[in-house]
């Protein structure tokens, strides 16, 4: 009996031990798996929260941030009652915008009406608002706006330029190295013309940074043309017919003059002729045309008489 309830007693004492190894063989698999699970879960929130932080910023498009280079142009023909005072407010419009005046030119028509040409330079961002002052300066006759983008072109440039001082650089490096004279000389003729290129390059660049910065404006402003000047009185009276009168007599005796004048030389060259035959010719006609004394003296020769044959 002692040795059953021995046996029962150790019996009893090992499966209350396995029992215990095996809640906490499963409290601590548990454990593990609520740690696995959370440590999972952090990477999963921290993704989550990743792409909605992703979404909720803006999308950055690689082509859209490159800067555009335009160049702009505009032609206004403006006509104005003052054409001097509407050319002083333009300038002034274009100094305050931050441009400058490129070149001008007025001319006073027929004493009637001013007409002015003037070219101006304004910043880019300025443009629009420029241009609409100056056409609402007076009556807009014609517009012509034009926009020609050149961003392919001075990327172009930009990159042959790199490409250019590169092969300076390489031509330059060649130039220290090299030992025979021969080589130097050839190296220097490469070096001069990759120069040159390289300078074009760079003038081509600055033409294009100054166009694409300052947009111009060609101002045509013109006055109004006096088409009905004041008429006067079409009656005319006795000084209108005095004054008549006297133009026209010193008319006449201009013309008398200029004709005097024109026969004059004929006149003279008259009056040469005949002095010449009054007092030369003339006279020596006459000598020899007069008989001699001894023909004049001479008796008058009678018939003869008849004779006695002769009835």
């Amino acid at each position: 009996m002692r040795a059953r309830r021995t046996f029962a007693a150790l019996f009893l004492i090992a499966s209350l031990g396995i029992a215990g190894c095996g809640a906490s063989d499963t409290s601590s698999g548990a454990g593990a798996a609520d740690d696995k699970a959370q440590s999972d879960r952090k990477p999963a929130a921290e993704a989550a929260g990743g792409s909605a932080a992703d979404a909720k910023a803006p999308a950055k498009d690689p082509v859209s941030v490159l800067p555009t280079h335009i160049i702009r142009t505009a032609e206004l023909n403006v006509e104005v009652k003052d054409a001097p005072k509407a050319l002083a407010d333009a300038r002034a419009a274009v100094q305050s915008a931050g441009g400058h005046v490129a070149g001008e030119s007025t001319e006073r028509i027929d004493d009637t009406h001013v007409t002015s040409r003037v070219v101006l330079r304004v910043p880019q961002e300025k443009y629009d608002s420029v241009l609409a002052e100056l056409a609402g300066s007076g009556k807009l006759l014609s517009r012509k706006a034009d926009a020609e983008d050149v961003t392919g072109q001075v990327v172009d440039v930009e990159s042959r330029i790199a490409t250019q001082r590169a092969s300076v650089a390489r031509v330059r490096a060649l130039m220290d190295r090299a030992a025979k004279l021969s080589d130097v000389v050839t190296l220097e003729g490469q070096l001069s013309s990759r120069q040159a290129q390289l300078e074009s390059l760079l003038a081509q660049q600055a033409s294009l940074k100054d166009r694409t910065t300052l947009a111009t404006i060609t101002l045509m402003l013109s006055e109004r043309e006096n088409k009905d000047p004041k008429k006067e009185d079409d009656d005319p009276g006795f000084l209108d017919a005095l004054g008549g009168g006297w133009d026209a007599l010193v008319a006449t005796g201009r013309w008398i003059a200029v004709a005097v004048g024109a026969v004059a030389p004929f006149a003279a060259v008259f009056v040469l002729l005949y002095a010449v035959w009054r007092w030369v010719v003339r006279p020596r006609l006459a000598k020899h045309r007069v008989p001699g004394p001894a023909a004049a003296t001479a008796p008058l020769t009678p018939y003869p008489a008849p004779g006695p044959d002769q009835d």
